[in-house]
């Protein structure tokens, strides 16, 4: 079990990353390692890697043009207009901010699921209210990786519907039936887990305020002098239906790319990206999110080379010899083989089918319900999402507050998130599983 190049690599990736490797390079070592610990050459691993990455094309893609239409919005100054009203809105009180921007985070899941695209849109232009209010960033990325990551958890609509209908499927796929649309309410027990992680962060571990210096995002262009004005523009009008043509396109056609270059293209009509500072807007967005969308790719590519291995299914099955009879061993340890799998992976819609396969038999020979299974394989999912170096849920955050330079995606996204939420799912996914069996 030692020897497994799933657990190898993967506490390989958080030793290095908390030895502030940079992450990209983290990723492709612990690639490596993986791949040379299954037997494969190094130019059997670079092809698994290589290979594995046109998983997260549509993904990278996404982020690059998303990041293109922040620096448009910016350019115009209406966002900035938009943080002004934030920062009138919630006076001193960083407590309420946060609160905003876990709602907003959770709207992007169920009501308009955008998932993180409103993030390097709507996240930069608030770094100087935040650093108004002197607020500890680690807490924001609290907020929005709750936002990011509980709906779909526990609220049936949006990615949650997806999300629990592959709960519902995979367990019908191993000889277990349940009613999908009741999957929520037992989810709700491991939401609460999450909801407590969050008041956690915001109102006793970020409390505290924290200084940042006043520095120009990474938006900022000459390409918008002498545009912004606090007052409402045709620029404006063009920012505006551009953001509004995105995420409309993007909820008809279901193309994240396509939503992103609609409203580019609308916004260059308007004027709001000037024709003469295409070129501007384009390298602004990718020097916003271009490393991000490269991290989702070698993320993609180094779980293709952790499923090759075949050490996920080693650690699965060891881990069922472990449980002998008992329902809170099993569940513990189910739990953090999805955890290590997940943090792996990077991916907690993609984990359940792995990890159902086993999990399924297991439960029904422990004697545990369809209701429990459905939690634990859902939480097990889920785990390492939050806290993962390679989940959009992370990178999405620290896209937006590093957008200055001061956001450690290790320190301030990776470590807090994992502590306030993967601790908390463990400990109530496990109460929730033995509840309801």
């Amino acid at each position: 079990m030692l020897t497994n190049p799933v657990l190898v690599s993967v506490l390989v990736m958080c030793i290095l990353c908390l030895l502030k490797v940079n992450v990209l390079l983290t990723i492709m070592i612990s690639a490596l390692v993986a791949g040379l610990m299954s037997g494969f050459t190094l130019g059997d691993t670079m092809n698994h890697l290589v290979g594995g990455m046109g998983g997260q094309s549509n993904t990278a893609l996404s982020y690059v043009l998303l990041g293109a239409l922040a620096v448009g919005i910016y350019q115009t100054g209406l966002a900035t207009i938009l943080a002004r009203k934030v920062e009138k809105m919630v006076g001193k009180s960083g407590t309420i901010f946060l609160l905003i921007l876990a709602g907003i985070a959770c709207c992007s899941q169920n009501i308009v699921p955008i998932h993180i695209a409103f993030i390097p849109i709507l996240v930069p232009p608030l770094l100087a209210v935040m650093n108004d209010l002197k607020l500890d960033r680690r807490g924001a990325a609290c907020a929005l990786t709750f936002g990011l990551k509980a709906p779909y958890i526990a609220i049936p609509a949006g990615f949650g519907l997806i999300f629990q209908g592959i709960i519902a499927d995979n367990l019908k796929l191993n000889g277990m039936t349940i009613d999908p649309s009741s999957i929520w309410s037992y989810m709700l027990v491991p939401g609460a887990g999450m909801l407590m992680g969050l008041l956690i962060a915001i109102f006793i571990t970020y409390r505290k305020p924290r200084i940042y210096e006043d520095r120009p995002v990474a938006m900022d262009s000459s390409a918008s002098d002498g545009m912004v004005t606090d007052h409402f523009t045709m620029q404006h009008l063009g920012a505006g239906l551009g953001a509004l043509s995105a995420f409309g396109v993007q909820l008809a056609t279901g193309s994240l790319p396509l939503g992103a270059l609609v409203g580019l293209l609308i916004m260059i009509c308007f004027k709001a990206i000037p024709f003469k500072g295409m070129d501007d807007t384009m390298n602004g967005g990718i020097r916003l999110m271009g490393f991000i969308a490269f991290v989702m790719l070698v993320a993609s590519g180094y779980g293709s080379v952790i499923r090759e291995s075949g050490g996920v299914a080693v650690i699965v099955a060891a881990s069922a010899e472990l449980v002998g009879g008992s329902k809170l061993a099993g569940a513990i340890i189910m739990l953090l083989v999805g955890l290590l799998v997940t943090m792996g992976i990077g991916t907690s819609f993609g984990t359940i089918p792995i990890i159902a396969t086993i999990y399924v038999p297991l439960c029904m020979t422990l004697g545990i319900s369809p209701a429990g299974t459905a939690i634990l394989v859902g939480v097990a999912g889920a785990l390492g999402d939050a806290g993962s170096p390679a989940s959009d849920s992370t990178l999405g955050p620290t896209s937006g507050l590093n957008a200055d330079g001061q956001h450690d995606h290790i320190w301030d996204t990776c470590v807090p998130t994992f502590m306030h939420y993967n601790i908390p799912l463990i400990i109530f996914g496990t109460i929730g599983a033995l509840m309801y069996s």
